[in-house]
């Protein structure tokens, strides 16, 4: 190698590594096709907003964020290899997967590598492993069932209640603390109805329902064939309350289902139609963006973006190790950081904790019908 190509080739490696050090690489592993399309796809957009925003506001620590976005295929295996992937390339923060089965599989790669790893699963098991570096974007199922149970006690005063749930990590996990949430306040669950991912046909599923003669039906399962169900229930005449948890009164949801979503309720830890301000100014910037409206999962990648900052600001460093212990108990301002939206904690284990909502589709738009406080709130 002559003296030109050599120095050309130093000067080439130094500017690269000068590059690196002004960035900061941030991984998101997300369901963009598959049966997690609409969920994945939500929350890659949440958080390329999130990003485009802090880096025109000059980044975090005045590094700009480099983040790249890989498909999970809605596929447990793929999620895993991507994760080992983002370890090897040197990633400070992965976000994602947002199905459970994907980050219960994929997240044993990022704590070897010990990366904070942010997840939209809501399954209860994703954080009762003892894994220091996960932390969610949504509600632990065994936060929310509670809320809902207490709902259906309180406020439709049903007796018997019967589940339809999606059979994966996700639906069975739901389907547990439903159960156990409901029975504790003296609900009966009547008809117990697993259907599978990617199910098209639900009538059997509604006339088990309907056979059961239950006050109620609670519905788990995912966006399209939350959809399919109510729009077969709506088929089968079925009048009574028809409850679920975020999924069941989403954006996609109602498109998909039209008039059948009229009427149907679900708690929501997050909800575009929230009435506080700073929900509606993202609302507003997600639909100059992407030009459609989000559902939670646009809220949650966008929050999540925002809590690297915010923790990474606060421990003044770009620490993995440190990053991961300083979530633990951490309470976050939306006051301090405006991108957080709302007021939120992190307990020992990595659950969140913050406001949340009831909400009901009314002429097919779902509308916020109640603000629930933190479950600690003091």
């Amino acid at each position: 190698m002559n003296a030109f190509l050599k120095t050309a080739l130093i000067s080439a490696l130094f500017a690269s590594a000068a590059v690196q050090a002004q960035t900061v690489k941030i991984v998101g592993l997300v369901e963009l096709t598959g049966t997690g399309a609409t969920s994945g796809t939500n929350f890659d957009n949440g958080m390329k907003l999130a990003v485009k925003e802090i880096n025109a506001a000059g980044g975090i620590l005045g590094r700009k964020i480099d983040y790249s976005a890989s498909d999970t295929q809605s596929n447990p295996g793929v999620a895993k290899g991507l994760a080992e992937k983002a370890a090897d390339d040197g990633a400070y923060v992965v976000m994602g997967p947002v199905f459970s089965g994907s980050i219960l599989v994929s997240m044993a790669a990022t704590r070897r590598a010990e990366i904070p790893n942010f997840t939209g699963g809501e399954a209860a098991a994703i954080t009762q492993q003892g894994n220091p570096y996960v932390f969610r974007t949504s509600f632990t199922q065994s936060t929310a069932m509670p809320k809902i149970a207490g709902y259906i006690k309180d406020t439709v005063k049903a007796k018997v209640v019967d589940v339809i749930y999606v059979n994966n990590d996700f639906g069975k996990g739901g389907r547990d603390l439903i159960n156990k949430a409901l029975e504790a306040r003296g609900i009966k669950v009547g008809a117990d109805v697993s259907t599978e991912p990617g199910q098209v046909d639900f009538s059997s599923a509604v006339i088990k329902v309907k056979q059961s003669g239950g006050d109620a039906v609670f519905v788990y399962s995912n966006e399209e064939e939350s959809a399919r169900l109510l729009r077969e229930l709506k088929k089968q005449g079925y009048n009574k309350p028809v409850i679920g948890e975020t999924v069941l009164t989403s954006q996609k949801v109602i498109e998909l289902a039209g008039d059948a979503a009229n009427g149907a309720v679900a708690h929501v830890g997050l909800t575009a139609d929230a009435p506080q301000p700073s929900v509606k100014k993202f609302d507003e910037a997600y639909q100059r963006e992407f030009k459609s409206r989000t559902d939670h999962n646009g809220l949650k990648g966008y929050i999540g973006i925002y809590t690297v900052k915010a923790v990474t600001e606060k421990i003044g460093k770009f620490d993995a190790k440190a990053f991961a212990a300083a979530m633990k108990n951490i309470s976050l301002s939306a006051k301090t950081t405006p991108g957080l939206l709302l007021d939120l904690s992190y307990d020992a284990n990595g659950d969140l904790d913050r406001e949340s909502y009831m909400t009901k589709v009314v002429g097919g738009k779902q509308v916020v019908t109640d603000i629930l406080p933190p479950v600690n709130k003091k």
